[in-house]
């Protein structure tokens, strides 16, 4: 059951990573942002491979096209998802965003059958819908959506969809190669991804935005917070995907929604509706379900 708390360690990183992110936006633009989970977020995961070569005794996999191919649609759809969803912040509240982005459980399930040929039943199905529609009752208000058209809609849901493609990649680049333990095969796979993405969005930014990475490079110290912040939520990501199917980990990850309402209500001393109290219940029953489901 290890996954589960690094899937609880996961979402609570990037809770905090998609709020720094946020701050950076107006900034440094969507790219910008989008550029300092992967640049700065770099570093740390060949840290955390360096850490774990050195003192854990371990020697480094043996790659595979296979392994190539799942980290290259990985790395390449985090990008987009990334983008899309900072591009949806600025259009619509941090609320409303989250709201779009969890219907990519659904998503993750259908690519993850589809693709990795990954076990899900008819019960598992029910509590990943169960948790999703508690969702939407925590997040979605009356008139909570109306407004601002249907652009960022489509930016949302096109993030989420993007986000569940990369959550197949990166599980399917993990099991392409073939390691029996956990920690390795995941902190490799984090740290090619990550490696794969900065270099491709320095080149970018070299190439047509040198503005954006001087004012990148200016704001360094809040960068670095944010990347720290995404290579630590990634690495509890990876590790839980190593040990159960993507679906189960992002249906479960859907408790940072909670997260927030419980901030919400003691840090800010906000009242929660009966729409809230049982969007929550719902979801609370979807995670536990999905967690009492999965081998």
């Amino acid at each position: 059951m290890l996954w589960v708390v690094f899937t609880l360690l996961g979402a609570a990183g990037q809770t905090a990573r998609n709020s720094l992110q946020r701050e950076l936006t107006p900034r440094l633009g969507a790219l910008g942002a989008t550029l300092v989970r992967f640049l700065f977020g770099a570093p740390f995961a060949l840290a955390f491979l360096g850490a774990l070569l050195l003192w854990g005794h371990a020697t480094l996999p043996q790659t595979s096209w296979a392994f190539a191919g799942w980290t290259l649609l990985g790395a390449l759809t985090q990008i987009a998802a990334t983008a899309l969803m900072l591009l949806t912040m600025e259009r619509r509240s941090f609320v409303v965003t989250v709201a779009y982005l969890k219907t990519e459980p659904i998503l993750v399930a259908l690519l993850g059958v589809t693709l990795l040929g990954d076990h899900l039943t008819p019960a598992m199905a029910a509590a990943i819908l169960i948790a999703v529609a508690g969702v939407a009752l925590i997040s979605v208000k009356p008139g909570t959506l109306q407004g601002g058209g249907t652009v960022p809609v489509l930016l949302g849901l096109s993030a989420a969809a993007l986000f569940a493609a990369s959550a197949i990649g990166y599980r399917g680049a993990i099991l392409a190669l073939h390691r029996a333990d956990t920690l390795l095969p995941a902190t490799f796979s984090l740290a090619a991804g990550l490696g794969l993405q900065t270099v491709l969005l320095l080149f970018w930014l070299l190439a047509f935005q040198r503005r954006t990475l001087s004012a990148l490079v200016r704001l360094w110290r809040p960068s670095l917070l944010a990347g720290f912040a995404g290579a630590a939520a990634s690495e509890f990501w990876f590790l839980a995907f190593a040990l159960a199917t993507a679906a189960s980990v992002r249906t479960l990850a859907l408790v940072e929604v909670v997260f927030a309402q419980a901030v919400s209500k003691f840090v800010f001393k906000q009242k929660t509706t009966m729409a809230e109290a049982f969007g929550i219940a719902l979801l609370l029953a979807g995670a536990v379900l999905i967690v009492r489901l999965t081998p």
